[in-house]
């Protein structure tokens, strides 16, 4: 396993669900954190003090829209002189018929789910090639694979995101800069309350496993694709219990 201690990892939307527990995966590896998100500040203050007291490890909680280029840039410039681990989890859902979806909201999911994915990675690279080493793991969804009926949208942007990851894979390859995405599943997140006991149920009939996933299991999954062999790149790997 590669030594995590003295690396630097970003994890956007990391106040909550699988962000932290991709937080706490890396800060058990004795990982520095930059931990970002757009909203719950009190929540990511909290965990980022949580981390380090029980980790020892140095975490920087911060404010930050990865959807908004300027955001961004300003925390790489206040923040991040090092990075060697870029997991861009940030990302909401809309569901909903496509013809009830407005303009705005679809210009705003693409901006969370995809372009967040751009406005990182784009400023990451550098210092990826200034240290020597990097490595970037993006949180997609199976539905970016297949689609999902009500779920356009969100369908569309997921399957940008695996879209990116493969392209970004084979540019940065001769750089050995991996690029890999993971393709969740029903993961049972606060993203995924807004479904009844019935509804529950009936997906769950689907999958093979017989349960939904964890973020601990997500977050597991992005420490093993972060400690492969940099030759695994452009990769979309599915994490869903076999549903799809």
């Amino acid at each position: 396993m590669h030594d995590f201690k003295n690396k630097t990892a970003l994890v956007t939307g990391a106040s909550r669900g699988i962000g932290a527990a991709i937080a706490e995966a890396l800060a058990q590896r004795g990982c520095r954190l930059i931990l970002t998100c757009s909203h719950s500040m009190d929540a990511l203050t909290a965990l980022a003090e949580r981390l380090t007291q029980t980790y020892e490890v140095m975490v920087t909680p911060a404010v930050c829209d990865a959807g908004r280029p300027d955001q961004v840039a300003a925390l790489f410039a206040t923040h991040i002189r090092r990075l060697d681990f870029l997991i861009n989890n940030a990302g909401r859902s809309v569901t909903g018929l496509i013809q009830d979806l407005t303009p705005e909201a679809w210009d705003d999911l693409v901006r969370t789910n995809l372009s967040s994915c751009f406005y990182t990675s784009r400023l990451a690279i550098p210092k990826f090639l200034e240290g020597g080493s990097g490595a970037i793991v993006n949180i997609s969804s199976v539905w970016g694979d297949v689609g999902a009926a009500a779920e356009a949208a969100y369908s569309a942007t997921k399957g940008g995101v695996a879209a990116f990851t493969r392209a970004l894979g084979k540019e940065l390859a001769p750089s050995r800069i991996p690029v890999n995405a993971l393709a969740c599943g029903f993961i049972d997140t606060a993203m995924n309350a807004e479904y009844n006991s019935d509804e529950r149920a009936a997906i769950r009939a689907e999958i093979p496993a017989d349960r939904f996933g964890t973020p601990e299991e997500v977050a597991a999954a992005v420490i093993r694709l972060l400690d492969m062999p940099d030759y695994l790149t452009g990769q979309v790997i599915r994490l869903d219990g076999g549903w799809i």
